[in-house]
């Protein structure tokens, strides 16, 4: 039996199994050490499996991503959302479906300080909904605004998932997080506009707020400082060069400690916060070390060369191939979470993709933005999930069909990056020329 064909059976194998419901770590990671061993024997590749999980976790980029996920945990734990909502809703509220326009931005806002899509919903579950639906909004578009908005911390600095992106593809964490800054801006602005023509159409979908006095605006923007002033550290001492990507994080990590201590941050919530942060980092590391063996069993077989050779020979434009590529993406993202599809399909898809002559930076951006479209499709889609577990009293069936619309905004925001690249690599071209 050849390489080639030891390959496609554990890649199916690994496949059924997954749609199973078996855990991915733990599929990937059985796949990838009886494939090695089949290949090149059992001392040698139980040898190499057994090596995987420690070189790789001593890899310094890895150490970005509980610096990361700490500044959100922290910001969460520490109050400093409920001021970001409340200036949000000063400055937007007057627009049709305002507060839910607020809602986007502060959950915008919220991503530069969090990475994790999942945590940013169920925060803004807690502070969000609750208000639009005092005043009167429709329950599904309350659900679909937060479950949509808390996706935007899949592309805002700091991102848990293009840092996982980067390290897969070997990219720079740094140019990628720089990428991500301004599509994240582009995909709340389309969700803004989203909004805002759905109630201008029908109103009683939720209702402007009345004008906020400038004096009200003025003295909402302290409450949000801490915020920026985390987004400036990170950005900053990044783009001057005197700090890394994990050192950067750890200094958003202290901005965000201090101010948290500040204002009244009990030992009790710090403590949630650093178990919170350890729970979601073992869990993230475990996928990396399960789905790190199985690439490297993949190297052995030769499948993704053949692949991108297969994709280079077909008769189709590029551009194409990047849709079906992207619409393949959309329907394992209906079975799958966002870092196991990453983790699973990129070892594979990303040499065809750099055959076809894409440039790693953008397709990174490209694919995480698809990761984002995955959080909220059915029937997996699992910030749904955790706004349904968080507000028991909207039916997960409604959130699902509040984010309907967004899904329209998500193909529109797609199709802007496809004909446009240069908005998704203005930023770190400007940053490396």
């Amino acid at each position: 039996m050849s390489e080639l064909t030891v390959g496609l059976i554990g890649t199916i194998a690994l496949l059924i199994m997954v749609f199973g419901g078996v855990r991915v770590f733990v599929v990937a990671a059985l796949v990838g050490m009886l494939g090695t061993v089949a290949i090149i024997g059992w001392q040698a590749g139980a040898g190499i499996t057994g090596t995987v999980p420690h070189s790789k976790s001593i890899n310094y980029a890895l150490s970005v991503l509980p610096m990361f996920i700490l500044i959100g945990f922290i910001a969460y734990h520490g109050g400093l959302t409920h001021s970001l909502f409340r200036a949000a809703t000063a400055w937007w509220g007057w627009v049709p479906g305002g507060l839910a326009v607020a809602s986007v931005f502060a959950t915008a806002g919220f991503a530069a300080v969090s990475g994790a899509s999942t945590a940013t919903a169920a925060v803004f579950s807690r502070v969000a909904i609750p208000h639009m639906l005092d005043h009167g909004y429709d329950k599904r578009l309350a659900a679909g605004v937060v479950a949509a908005g808390g996706t935007l911390a899949s592309l805002i600095p700091p991102s848990a998932i293009l840092v996982i992106y980067a390290i897969i593809v070997e990219e720079s964490v740094g140019t990628l997080i720089l990428a991500g800054f301004l599509p994240g801006v582009v995909s709340a602005i389309i969700y803004a506009m989203l909004i805002i023509g759905q109630c201008m159409w029908k109103p009683e979908l939720g209702r402007a707020l009345p004008h906020s006095s400038m004096k009200e605006k003025i003295t909402s923007i302290p409450g949000t400082l801490p915020i920026f002033v985390v987004v400036a550290v990170i950005f900053y001492s990044m783009y001057s060069g005197t700090a890394t990507p994990t050192e950067a994080g750890a200094l958003g990590a202290f901005v965000v400690l201090v101010v948290a201590l500040a204002k009244g941050m009990k030992w009790a919530s710090l403590k949630e916060a650093l178990l919170e942060t350890a729970k979601l980092t073992v869990m993230i590391f475990a996928l990396i070390w399960g789905v790190l063996i199985f690439v490297r069993f993949l190297g052995y077989t030769g499948l993704p060369v053949v692949f991108a050779e297969w994709i280079v020979t077909l008769d189709f434009p590029p551009v194409v191939i990047m849709i079906f590529i992207l619409l393949a993406y959309a329907v394992l993202g209906m079975f799958m979470d966002a870092i196991g599809m990453l983790l699973l399909t990129l070892p594979v898809v990303h040499p065809a993709v750099i055959a076809l002559g894409y440039d790693p930076i953008w397709f990174g951006i490209i694919v995480v933005k698809m990761c984002e479209v995955c959080l909220i499709t059915p029937p997996v889609g699992l910030n749904c999930y955790v706004v349904a577990a968080v507000r028991p009293d909207i039916p997960l069936g409604d959130v699902f069909r509040g984010i309907g619309p967004f899904f329209v905004a998500d193909a529109a925001t797609i199709a802007l990056f496809l004909a446009f690249p240069g908005i998704v690599l203005w930023l770190p071209n400007l940053v490396n020329s």
